[in-house]
């Protein structure tokens, strides 16, 4: 039986991630690197470990003992845990950091960082997207309530927006209304830009979330859920649009229930990807 391994982050990608791969017969071994995991993970992973991101060197040895070859890393590992976590780092995650400081602390490099110290023990990561495709819908409007003409054109304005904080690494996602930029995500994440910038709206935000240009679909790719649609019923925003085919939707069914219950209009749109 062939093994991979799994990086899990917060959230229920990580799960349906197993449960994409399980009937493929592959052996799973799960290494949660942050608090909050969904539970769910112990029992479906073949073997399961609970390893801060910041033992690098544990979480390393321990996918070389369980001879993983290949590994995917999904679920959130937002940079307000790393700054505010208090577990002390091992010896090699801080010649990491340290390597860092000489450049920089975007998403992209941090990542790219932590792929190379893998690729060092001869694991390689694999594209987020290989077993996950299913869940990266083309260009539809999803829910029964459709878009206004006024927030069609807040999506196509929100896109480009998006995309331009996507190109300088700085997030995927933003908040606009009245072709105005309300939000955009930054270090606290997705859902706080949502709520922040619903907020600031009073009512009737469109939220767009994109992949960013070039993205690398060996981590980080745009994803949207259940907490996704409540960040957006707490700030009273309208529309959520998605990229078509580069947004992974977690949950699509407990969401569209939800959103139609709610009146919340949910589309993906197609754009040129770079």
């Amino acid at each position: 039986m062939e093994t991979i391994g799994l990086l899990a982050g917060i959230g229920t990608l990580p799960v349906e991630f197993i449960e994409a791969v399980k009937p493929q017969g592959y052996r799973v071994v799960c290494i949660a690197v942050i608090p909050g995991v969904d539970p769910k993970l112990s029992e479906i992973a073949d073997v399961y470990y609970d390893i801060s991101a910041f033992k690098l060197e544990k979480v390393i040895k321990t996918l070389v003992k369980e001879q993983v070859r290949e590994v995917t890393m999904i679920g959130k590992v937002t940079k307000e845990w790393l700054y505010k976590s208090h577990t002390f780092p091992d010896f090699r995650a801080i010649k990491l950091l340290n390597k860092l400081r000489k450049m920089n602390f975007k998403d992209d490099t941090i990542t790219l960082a932590i792929v190379d110290e893998l690729a060092k023990d001869g694991i390689s990561v694999l594209d987020q997207t290989k077993y996950l495709k299913p869940l990266m819908p083309g260009p539809q409007v999803f829910t029964k309530k459709q878009p206004t003409k006024e927030q069609l054109a807040d999506v196509a304005f929100g896109f480009e927006a998006a995309k331009a904080i996507g190109a300088i690494d700085l997030g995927q996602t933003v908040v606009v209304k009245n072709q105005a930029v309300m939000a955009v995500e930054a270090i606290e994440g997705t859902d706080a830009c949502i709520r922040r910038g619903g907020s600031l709206a009073r009512g009737g935000a469109v939220v767009v979330k994109t992949a960013k240009p070039g993205q690398d679909t060996r981590f980080d790719m745009p994803a949207v859920g259940l907490t996704t649609l409540h960040s957006m019923e707490e700030s009273d925003c309208a529309v959520l649009a998605i990229e078509a085919y580069h947004t992974l939707f977690a949950e699509k069914d407990k969401v569209l229930e939800e959103a139609n219950k709610k009146g919340i209009v949910i589309l993906a749109v197609e754009g040129t990807h770079e």
